[in-house]
């Protein structure tokens, strides 16, 4: 067996006395799309936030590519850095505001990161950022601000922008919930090319076509555990467990 993308072993988060995630155990292979559904609260957008350290858990494991990134490679006051640098280099985000800076245009969003971190050229950046906004559909709004997209079209600049750091896994949260119905397949779209191309991916989603369509396996998290977790057509099709059934019932009904 490969050894997986991403493993996670009894991942505990807090914040204050409020136990967030209780013990979450997953794999990720290479290539495979994780759909993570689940009411709200149910832990769903913490847990990504664990695996890219944006809140790092207190309890568990979490290994990248083999390397565990809640440790680091030994000890010492450089192991926090060299954790978050190994991922930020790894782990690409996207959210569901899209948080783009208002007062540079898309190619300018898309390319910061990749010099200021990566330390890429003006030159190169840019031109792996037209590459970039040209695969998201927008090779022909480089130059114009945020306020002047839509709010999908924001949404595949802030794909292109995670994808300008060359990342080897995808973090989506809830990334159409804040479109208006119209919107939301432009973005959806992306997501399938990327899937397609063989982006391993973590996506926690409501939208229960795309999660049948394109994931390798559904994750059903409550109360900050994972309740159920499968292939698409069985958890979607025919839950196991009386909480996935009853959230699906009441998902599918609206």
């Amino acid at each position: 067996m490969a050894e997986p993308m991403l493993h996670l072993q009894g991942i505990h988060k807090r914040f204050g006395q409020l136990e967030v995630l209780k013990g979450v155990d997953l794999e990720v292979a290479k290539g495979e799309v994780i759909c993570i559904l689940g009411p709200s609260g149910s832990g769903k957008s913490t847990l990504l936030r664990c695996v890219n350290l944006l809140a790092p858990p207190e309890e568990g494991e979490i290994f990248l590519e083999g390397k565990d990134i809640c440790k680091g490679p030994g000890s010492g006051t450089g192991e926090q850095s060299w954790n978050l640098n190994f991922v930020r280099q790894r782990v690409g985000m996207v959210f569901q505001q899209f948080n783009l800076f208002p007062h540079k245009t898309a190619l300018q969003n898309v390319t910061l990161a990749p010099q200021r971190v990566l330390g890429k050229s003006k030159a190169e950046a840019e031109e792996k950022g037209r590459a970039l906004l040209e695969r998201v559909g927008l090779g022909d709004k480089l130059n114009q601000y945020p306020e002047t997209l839509s709010g999908g079209q924001q949404q595949r600049v802030a794909i292109a922008r995670a994808l300008a750091m060359e990342p080897h896994v995808m973090l989506f949260d809830e990334v159409t919930s804040a479109l208006d119905p119209e919107l939301v397949k432009e973005v959806l779209d992306t997501m399938r090319e990327l899937a397609e191309e063989g982006m391993t991916m973590l996506v926690v989603t409501h939208e229960m076509g795309f999660a049948k369509e394109v994931g390798d396996q559904v994750v059903f998290m409550d109360q900050g555990v994972i309740v159920e977790q499968g292939k698409p057509e069985q958890v979607l099709d025919s839950p196991r467990e009386e909480r996935t059934k009853k959230f699906l019932g009441l998902v599918l009904e609206r």
